[in-house]
């Protein structure tokens, strides 16, 4: 899994091999379990998710009912709010698939990057570029309905279809499941005509 790790970072700079045994010897490889709640409402925590394989989400319980507001699949990582702020969570993070990750902290962050400055350039790149995509999400979301959410799903993410269960990917989209079921179904019968 580290070459895996290794190959992604080697996207944005080169690693020495000294870089590279010092990931290593940062014990940041985790094997999680589906279903595994990583972080809970309430919750203060120090750490940041990188998925190697397999599917984190995040979601709010809200009158007793979840809430899925983010999907995090192999090659993406999150850094909860509460993290940065200090402050307890304000939703959970749960493990949809069984999940190979790295778990870092904001300490490690800061010691890696005052040895090896070129990765807070690459955490630079990486945080600018999810901003970017997070805000064009956003923007999608606030100005399209749940079937043109639905159809730019299919098309930019169409392995969460079959890896997500339906009701957390409805609530992702932001309707009951038996209505993803109806637009699913109106969906399929258009292609056919």
């Amino acid at each position: 899994m580290q070459d895996t790790l290794f190959n992604f970072i080697a996207k944005y700079i080169s690693l020495t091999e000294e870089e590279k045994n010092a990931i290593i010897s940062l014990d940041i490889f985790r094997s999680v379990k589906k279903g595994t709640v990583l972080l809970k409402e309430g919750q203060k925590s120090k750490d940041s998710y990188f998925v190697l394989k397999g599917c984190i989400r995040t979601y709010y319980i809200i009158d007793g009912e979840e809430k899925t507001t983010a999907f995090y699949t192999e090659m993406e990582g999150l850094t909860p709010p509460c993290v940065l702020s200090k402050t307890p969570s304000e939703y959970y993070v749960s493990c949809v698939e069984d999940t190979i990750l790295t778990v870092s902290n904001s300490d490690m962050e800061a010691e890696m990057n005052s040895k090896f400055p070129k990765f807070e350039t690459m955490c630079k790149m990486l945080s600018e570029e999810l901003l970017a995509k997070k805000q064009i999400d956003f923007d999608e979301f606030k100005t399209s309905s749940p079937e043109q959410r639905y159809l730019n799903l299919l098309q930019k993410r169409p392995d969460l279809i079959q890896r997500v269960p339906q009701h957390q990917l409805a609530s992702y989209l932001g309707i009951k499941p038996q209505s993803l079921s109806r637009l699913r179904a109106r969906i399929l019968k258009k292609n056919k005509s």
